[in-house]
This record gives C-alpha cells, sequence and structure tokens, in this order.
C-alpha cells in the first residue's frame, strides 16, 4: 500500500504544463490560460494530466494488487497535482488528473457528482461555486452508489484534494 501511495504522488506531481513552457522558454505560474502554449501543446497537456490519473489508479491497484491500492495511489495523485512538490507545493493547474483518476475508479462517480457542478456551472458560469458543488457531491456520490468505506473516504479524500488549497 505504500508503494502505491507513493507511485500516485509521483504521477500527480508531474506538472505537464510547467515543462511544455519550460521547453518553448517561457514561464509558468499556473496563472495563465492553458492556451497560451499553443493548441498542439496545450492538447498534449490536457491529454497527459487526464493520463496521469488514470494510470495512478491503474499502477496502484497493480502494486496493491487490491483495488483499494487505486483508490489510495488516486487520492495521493489528486493531492500531488494539488500541491506539486515541482512547482513549490503550489497547484499544478487543471483538474483533469483528479478527473483522470475518479474516471478510472468509477465513470458513475464522475457523472453523478459532476451534475449538481454542471447545473450550476450552466446556470452562472463561474467556476468555484460549481468546483464547490462537485466536492460537496463526490462523496454523496459514493454513498448512492454503495462502495463501501473505502470509496467513502476515496471521496473525501479527493474532496478535500479539490478544494485544498483554496484558490
Amino acid at each position: 500500500m505504500v508503494a502505491a501511495l507513493l507511485a500516485g504522488y509521483l504521477m500527480g506531481s508531474l506538472p505537464f504544463a510547467f515543462w511544455f513552457a519550460a521547453l518553448q522558454g517561457k514561464a509558468w505560474s499556473g496563472r495563465e490560460p492553458l492556451w497560451r502554449l499553443g493548441p498542439v501543446p496545450a492538447g498534449l497537456v490536457l491529454l497527459l494530466d487526464f493520463a496521469k490519473g488514470v494510470f495512478a489508479v491503474a499502477l496502484g491497484e497493480f502494486l496493491a494488487r487490491d483495488y483499494t491500492g487505486g483508490l489510495a495511489a488516486g487520492a495521493a495523485a489528486a493531492f500531488a497535482h494539488a500541491l506539486s512538490p515541482w512547482l513549490g507545493l503550489r497547484r499544478a493547474g487543471s483538474l483533469l488528473a483528479p478527473l483522470g483518476v475518479l474516471f478510472a475508479v468509477d465513470p458513475r462517480l464522475l457523472l453523478l457528482a459532476g451534475l449538481p457542478a454542471g447545473v450550476l456551472l450552466l446556470a452562472g458560469r463561474k467556476a468555484h461555486p460549481a468546483l464547490l458543488a462537485f466536492a460537496l457531491a463526490l462523496p454523496l456520490a459514493a454513498l448512492l452508489l454503495g462502495g463501501g468505506q473505502a470509496h467513502l473516504l476515496f471521496a473525501l479524500a479527493l474532496s478535500l484534494a479539490l478544494l485544498w488549497p483554496p484558490r
């Protein structure tokens, strides 16, 4: 389980946008629009951020030889994405790594928690209330889907990673 946690944290900590910007000779603080890198690098960053969440879960399950290893690695990847050591413990940027984690664990969690967030986003066009709704709905979705205590703890940890540090 320790190996799964460490592997998940390592995967989640990879700041692809920062590295693509460095390759272009640009500074990257994570607050600029991703499209500033150009359409192809931005698309690659989005794909790689989502994939690192999916891969962290798969690697965690493999290392722990149990699905709870995937849950632990996924939560660790989300925290590492939120507090990347490569960026001095600052947020790496997008929410695609945690979304990749959710997609790998159970796409139904992603859809069920995403419903209230999507409604709020469409109604108010503001990301922060939608993110808060998503983070609050995630543990409730885990309970509704009956994943058990491990899924509930995973959902709580992922919610905390989504909200911390405050934006």
